[in-house]
């Protein structure tokens, strides 16, 4: 599958894609291999993600699992020849462009983890906005353990996350750190029991969908490209991305509600 198809939802797709209560669900479906990626699944992921950016009634987007494990990450049997140079680099680079296109989308990405989330699967919670993890998730690096190297965010997403330190400690030890730890660590907002996982995930969905869509994609661009500017240079954006956003119709239709004691209507205009 290339990033320009649509995943279908059957039985033997890799990625399952629907929308339900304003949120585009993208299912990793290949439970049987803890749902490791493959070119398959980058694709149908980038798909997803592209089809649920041209939909309006999409408001936020949730990348889950099937099965009992987030992402093992890479299928080293699907991928190929491990041993292939060009091979391996095409397949860094597939990875990377997907994770690249999670973290650049203009719907909020939220990340619902249950079981393992290593390696690859690692670096695609680091490209979400948001991660609800059960109780019995984990997370880890895995790389230093085989000698291998981080290549899609690992080293450099993970210690925007959770600070240098400890994200060097992940790296270095290849330890397994519980979602209670990734909660205190900064990089999970909120731990459930597993089967209430679906439920609070679409709990957040309702609290953000309620909300101008124009203005959580601004807030979210704020947010990321800030972090790694000055502050004089972050506040001058801010300040500028807030006087285009008075122009628009949901910025009159939130003043008009407050001023009737009204609910807005917000239209993402």
């Amino acid at each position: 599958m290339t990033n320009n198809e649509i995943p279908s939802n059957g039985a033997d797709s890799e990625v399952r894609y629907e929308v339900r209560d304003g949120a585009a669900w993208i299912i990793l479906n290949r439970p049987a291999a803890r749902n490791a990626l493959s070119h398959e699944l980058l694709g149908g992921v980038g798909a997803g993600l592209t089809r649920a950016a041209g939909d309006p009634a999409v408001r936020a987007v949730v990348i889950g699992a099937a099965g009992t494990a987030f992402c093992a990450g890479a299928d080293l049997k699907r991928v190929g020849a491990m041993n292939d140079h060009d091979n391996v680099v095409g397949f860094l680079k597939a990875a990377a462009a997907l994770f690249e296109q999670v973290a650049e989308h203009p719907q909020p990405v939220i990340a619902a983890v249950q079981g393992i989330a290593v390696a690859g699967g690692l670096e695609l919670v680091l490209a979400c906005d948001l991660v609800i993890a059960t109780t019995d998730a984990v997370f880890s690096d895995g790389h230093a353990r085989y000698g291998l190297f981080p290549a899609a965010g690992g080293a450099t997403r993970l210690p925007r996350k959770i600070g240098p330190n400890r994200a060097k400690q992940l790296l270095f030890t290849a330890e397994s750190w519980t979602a209670q730890r990734m909660y205190d660590a900064g990089l999970v907002n909120e731990v459930v029991p597993s089967d209430e996982l679906e439920h609070s995930v679409s709990a957040l969905v309702v609290r953000i969908a309620r909300h101008s869509p124009l203005g959580i994609t601004g807030m979210k661009r704020l947010v990321d490209d800030g972090s790694d500017r000055p502050l004089p240079e972050a506040l001058a954006l801010e300040l500028a991305a807030c006087t285009e956003y008075a122009q628009s119709v949901d910025f009159a239709e939130g003043l008009s509600a407050f001023g009737e004691r009204r609910e807005p209507k917000f239209i993402g205009a």
